[in-house]
């Protein structure tokens, strides 16, 4: 693994995100696929375009099929099975990349991780600390037990995304865990981390988020500008340092795929309504920050985009301009509403009253459990104190 130091935390670690977020846990083992080369129940498939096949439609449609996913899921035709089976939506994605529902809070398609089971398999994001157990699980499933995992890589280290790298680390003893520099003393003393989460959070931040389990320094591997993790076999993952949303964010490339594994750098995605919504949380964000790492994930050319919420999606150009226009959207408004003099609450109000009609999710015959879902993954109260905080900093309010 090119490009990458270990990382020694030193007294005086501050808590870098006193907005944060969330991520992961994990369970039995069974081999990913049946003697004659088919899935095994729980793993849907995707086209390579990101796009559901026929095959997997038609499993989601269909309850009785054989290839439904293993856990209930509103508004994806899954099986209920009974609560506390740790079980894990699995969907393979080609290549050897899987998506695993890490059932954040206990909601299905709010975080993914993805497995990379190439030679040197990798986990890309853990969810939520609560979220480990189902993350194992699913690994298991596909045939990665506690001694075969090779590294973790987050993206971040807010909650959603790395809140389960502790556990994760303890359940596959062998596993490197790979974080930008700036994320890594937070890994290893996540005091005030968390300290700092539960001042905002209060009580909801063991019911959203749980806690984040002390990652041991010497698993640690921090990256910087640029990064590569050995995948086996000549595949690679190369790590781009993309601030805006975090400071400590990096997006991922895999060298075979083309995929790159977006983060929150991207924004908030819902598969089932196509809608893209900004991911702009303080203290971090920052706009012309967050358009230029846009501008570089667009420069790599990557041939899909995997969405930590939620999912693969295949056009790519499209996408990522229709982010940096959600950016200024978000920006504008809020910034006319700040420069009124409004308060967090009646600018709150505002934005979304005004933005509302952007996102089909939100429309009259939506689903309330996906609309429940998009507002835990991408509220608009953290995105407008993200961007107010942005504002102050800057001076850029205008009236």
């Amino acid at each position: 693994m090119a490009a990458t130091r270990r990382v020694q935390c030193g007294k005086g670690c501050t808590a870098d995100a006193a907005f944060t977020l969330l991520i992961a846990r994990s369970g039995p083992t069974a081999a990913a696929r049946r003697a004659d080369g088919s899935p095994r129940p729980g793993i849907r498939r995707v086209c390579d375009d990101g796009r559901m096949s026929n095959e997997a439609a038609r499993s989601a449609a269909d309850p009785d099929s054989p290839d439904v996913s293993l856990h209930s899921g509103e508004g994806h035709g899954d099986t209920a099975v009974p609560a506390g089976a740790g079980s894990s939506a699995i969907t393979e994605l080609g290549h050897d990349v899987f998506q695993i529902d890490t059932r954040m809070a206990g909601y299905p398609g709010v975080t993914a991780a993805y497995l990379i089971r190439s030679e040197r398999p990798c986990l890309v994001e853990t969810g939520t600390g609560p979220s480990a157990p189902v993350v194992r699980d699913a690994l298991a499933v596909l045939g990665i037990g506690p001694g075969d995992l090779a590294t973790v890589v987050v993206t971040h280290i807010h909650l959603d995304h790395a809140g389960g790298a502790g556990d994760i680390a303890g359940m596959f003893p062998h596993a490197d865990v790979v974080v930008h520099e700036r994320g890594a003393r937070h890994l290893v003393d996540p005091s005030r981390l968390m300290k700092s989460a539960r001042m905002v959070y209060g009580d909801e931040l063991d019911e959203l988020f749980g806690g984040l389990a002390p990652t041991p320094v010497d698993r640690i591997r921090a990256v910087e500008e640029t990064g590569t993790v050995d995948l086996g076999g000549g595949r690679r993952l190369d790590s781009h340092y993309s601030p805006g949303h975090a400071k400590h964010h990096v997006g991922l490339l895999d060298s075979v795929t083309g995929d790159l594994y977006v983060g929150d750098a991207a924004g908030v995605y819902i598969p089932e309504t196509a809608d893209l919504r900004p991911a702009s949380p303080p203290p971090d964000f920052d706009l012309e920050t967050a358009l230029t790492s846009l501008r570089m994930f667009a420069s790599l050319r990557p041939a899909r985009l995997l969405f930590s919420h939620f999912g693969p999606v295949g056009a790519v150009d499209e996408v990522l301009a229709r982010s940096a226009e959600e950016l200024h959207v978000w920006v504008d408004e809020v910034s006319r509403a700040h420069g009124a003099g409004l308060n967090l609450d009646h600018v709150v109000a505002m934005v979304h009253e005004r933005t509302k009609e952007r996102y089909a999710v939100f429309g009259p015959d939506a689903d309330a459990d996906v609309a429940a879902r998009f507002a835990r993954g991408g509220g608009t109260a953290s995105n407008v104190a993200g961007i107010m905080h942005w504002l102050d900093r800057s001076g850029a309010a205008r009236a």
